[in-house]
């Protein structure tokens, strides 16, 4: 899908390319105010938005609409870029191109997350961009929620919150065509084939109780009642009701063990 020829009806397999000389100069003149050659720095690009497309090519967006959103960080890049810096223009835009895209999947996540939540996760990912910088490194969510004056807590919820989901079968690891699925890592430990087995069993052994004991322990155990309330509902005494209790449990006892 992302190799196909026309995207956006542009045919991608004429796109042209510019030496970093010829990117410099068309940079200068569109500084400016030459309008054509900035569209031909941006039409000489494009290529360089297929290529981070590529990162994105498993979020099952449609590759016209990546497309398009990935011009828009050229352009910024184009419009942006410092030609008095020694860096290459293809290392400043291609953060700026992904930082588009993954600002475009963020919004239009199938997980609403407030706006309030949003502006604060992109303000710390802005400043984690910023202390990256500045420290070398890594920084730490203490460092990050110091720098925008924010509570830590209130920094991780909104990060988490921009995450996207994982489908439960996105594969992790694939080997001679057979492959490994995030839902075959999970674990529950709860609803385990012993517990349900049992609940099977429970329910069969109740089964086979008098309706008078499957009443008592309904009104015990699910509608916690005590003894003397549920004397009272059935109309006898509650040392008869605890006999009938002990002895509806001693069956269901028998019947699973």
């Amino acid at each position: 899908m992302y190799n196909k020829v026309e995207i956006c009806g542009v045919n991608t397999s004429k796109l042209k390319t510019l030496t970093e000389a010829q990117k410099i100069d068309l940079l200068n003149k569109a500084k400016a105010g030459n309008q054509k050659a900035r569209e031909d720095m941006i039409n000489g690009n494009l290529r360089l938005v297929l290529s981070v497309m590529q990162s994105f090519s498993n979020r099952g967006e449609n590759p016209d609409d990546l497309f398009q959103v990935g011009c828009i960080g050229l352009i910024k890049a184009v419009d942006n870029f410092d030609t008095t810096k020694e860096v290459r223009f293809s290392t400043y835009a291609v953060p700026m191109i992904i930082g588009e895209l993954r600002r475009y999947l963020r919004d239009n996540n199938t997980i609403r997350v407030s706006r309030s939540l949003r502006d604060l996760a992109y303000k710390a990912l802005q400043a984690k961009e910023h202390l990256s910088t500045s420290l070398s490194r890594e920084p730490t969510i203490d460092e990050i929620a110091k720098h925008i004056d924010c509570k830590k807590e209130d920094v991780i919820n909104a990060l988490e919150a921009i995450v996207e989901p994982i489908s439960l079968y996105e594969p992790v690891y694939s080997d001679s065509g057979d492959s490994i699925y995030v839902l075959d890592q999970i674990r529950d430990t709860v609803n385990t084939t012993d517990n349900w087995l049992n609940d099977i069993a429970i329910s069969e052994a109740v089964k086979k109780l008098g309706e008078r004991e499957r009443k008592i322990l309904a009104l015990r155990f699910f509608k916690g009642r005590t003894q003397t309330e549920v004397a009272d509902e059935i109309g006898i005494s509650q040392a008869q009701v605890s006999r009938l209790e002990k002895n509806a449990l001693d069956k269901i006892k028998k019947q699973i063990t």
